[in-house]
């Protein structure tokens, strides 16, 4: 979608920093961003046959994971909650989605695309919904569904790519991870399953975008599947390709016969998750939509007891530049009458209680509609927030929007306060974890989620948060473990025959996160393969550790 027109003299930020590559006019720097954004999906496609990587096998992505402790068996875990992420690709548009009424300024900035008031439902006497989105006023009405109020993060960076994986990761603008906040979660909450491999994934991506979302310590702790199409062909045969319509009288085909079989073994889940498609059925009718379709199978796999935690899947469309009004209102259509099916599906099938469903975007759009009749770049837009448990209803402050076109509306939600209050109030996590996953504490959003007490996460006492390399100290390792309970703890680390080496502290701890510097030449400890365990109140914590030269 591109159209030129004259630079915008407002298209500066309320600092009067111009957000180069935010808009349509400015020309190479919005071209080279789609195609940054676009190269990190590319990146994810390479190293075909390398164990933990992407792999490209004809026009197909599949993301194979190498032995991680998501391949690991997963004992019963005190929740059976599950978490579906919705991926709104692009920069969604929240002043169309969640229409302040009455609003003069939002009718005078947008002239062509704004939502007239006899074209939505009303959500409240301020707000509304548009007409497109009417499939979702019975769960409005009866309470299932929230809306967070103008949520982004401070200093935005207007940057597709960047922005990505700042939701992604949870990170600070200028804070740059290499983890998920998902992974960390899923890292933290299962430990011990390196030693008792699995065929089930416990996080599950639909789509291109980044897998950033899934990224532990480690390794990543989700499948990615490249579309619909492919997820629904291994959840009806347990493997992507055909292998079996290949010529093979010729080099090539034994070639094309040998890379399918081999991607083929390396999804060593994908039995499971045809075993779970099967032990289930559709129930109620689906629109047809990617979106519908993506939803109908992760449905389809709650109800066969996949026992995946967290599922992800997207629909793009949103950077809407130009001729907005032409697309915005058709995904604005997908996503209700998709998230509508899917939750009557879940309600038929009495699983509604224990699915959460959220969207986000990589950030919002201009206040004003530009000369293309269109919005740009712009930061916050609300998240909204489905499920059976859900205190429905709007939640924070509106976000003000500017007088002058092209500012943006002004952002009250930090991002990672909704994610603090899903993993607190939905998967149950004592807060110290939830801050120690999160980087640091967040307030919750209010009123989103009922309390969940007491904690019904899987370590009640201790829990090891993981280690990774010190940036500013050579040969240091940090060792991160929180206490949920004030006691004697002991961390040492231990050979592999399980032979105590070194014993790192001993002491009584107050409630609290914690990191320990481990540098293995301060103990004689030569390179290799270690234990480090923690114990506190009579049990213990442990993870395995590499040390290199």
């Amino acid at each position: 979608m591109c159209d030129n027109h004259k630079e915008h003299p407002d298209s500066y930020n309320k600092n009067g920093k111009n957000r180069r590559g935010t808009a349509l006019e400015h020309g190479k720097e919005h071209t080279s961003d789609h195609a940054r954004w676009s190269r990190r999906n590319f990146l994810l496609t390479t190293g075909l046959f390398t164990a933990g990587s992407a792999f490209m096998l004809g026009n197909t992505r599949l993301q194979a994971l190498a032995k991680s402790p998501m391949f690991s068996a997963i004992n019963a875990a005190d929740n059976d909650r599950i978490l579906v992420i919705i991926n709104l690709g692009g920069g969604n548009d929240g002043l169309n989605m969640v229409v302040p009424r009455f609003n003069d300024t939002y009718y005078n900035l947008r002239p062509t695309i704004a939502i007239q008031e006899g074209n939505m439902f009303a959500l409240s006497p301020d707000f509304g919904m548009p007409n497109t989105m009417n499939s979702l006023q019975p769960m409005w009405n009866n309470g299932n569904m929230a809306v967070v109020h103008s949520v982004a993060y401070p200093a935005q960076d207007y940057s597709h790519f960047r922005s990505t994986d700042i939701w992604m990761s949870g990170s600070d603008t200028d804070q740059y991870l290499a983890t998920g906040w998902v992974g960390r979660f899923l890292d933290q909450e299962y430990p011990a399953f390196e030693t008792a491999p699995a065929n089930f994934p416990v996080g599950l991506q639909v789509g291109n975008q980044s897998s950033l979302i899934f990224a532990g310590g480690d390794a990543q702790m989700g499948l990615t599947i490249n579309n619909a199409t492919e997820f629904y062909q291994i959840a009806q045969t347990g493997q992507l390709f055909d292998v079996n319509s290949i010529n093979t009288d010729c080099s090539y085909g034994q070639e094309l016969l040998f890379m399918r079989q081999t991607a083929n073994n390396t999804v060593r889940y994908a039995q499971a998750i045809k075993d779970a498609y099967d032990n289930a059925s559709f129930y109620g009718a689906y629109p047809g939509n990617s979106l519908a379709y993506q939803l109908a199978l992760v449905a389809r796999l709650i109800k066969g007891n996949l026992g995946t935690r967290v599922y992800m899947v997207e629909i793009g469309g949103f950077d809407t530049h130009a001729n907005q009004n032409d697309y915005h209102p058709g995904l604005m259509n997908e996503i209700a009458t998709a998230v509508s099916a899917f939750y009557n599906d879940l309600t038929l099938a009495n699983r509604n209680q224990d699915v959460l469903t959220m969207t986000f975007s990589e950030f919002g759009r201009t206040s004003g509609e530009n000369g293309s009749v269109g919005t740009d770049h712009g930061q916050a837009a609300p998240v909204m927030i489905f499920g059976g448990t859900v205190q429905g209803g709007l939640k924070g402050e509106f976000g003000e929007i500017s007088t002058v076109s092209y500012y943006d509306q002004s952002f009250t939600t930090d991002f990672r306060s909704v994610y603090a209050t899903i993993l607190k109030d939905w998967f149950c996590l004592e807060p110290i974890v939830v801050n120690a996953i999160m980087g640091r504490e967040f307030p919750l959003v209010p009123n989103l989620l009922p309390e969940c007490t007491p904690s019904l996460g899987s370590n009640d006492l201790a829990v090891l948060l993981g280690h990774n390399p010190s940036l500013t100290q050579a040969g240091t390792i940090l060792i991160k473990y929180a206490i949920l309970q004030r006691g004697l703890v002991r961390l040492q680390v231990l050979n592999s025959a399980g032979q105590v080496k070194a014993t790192l502290l001993n002491n009584t701890l107050d409630p609290n996160s914690y990191t320990f510097p481990f540098k293995a030449s301060d103990y004689g400890l030569p390179p290799g393969n270690y234990i480090y365990r923690l114990e506190t109140g009579g049990k213990r914590y442990s993870r395995q550790l590499r040390v290199m030269s």
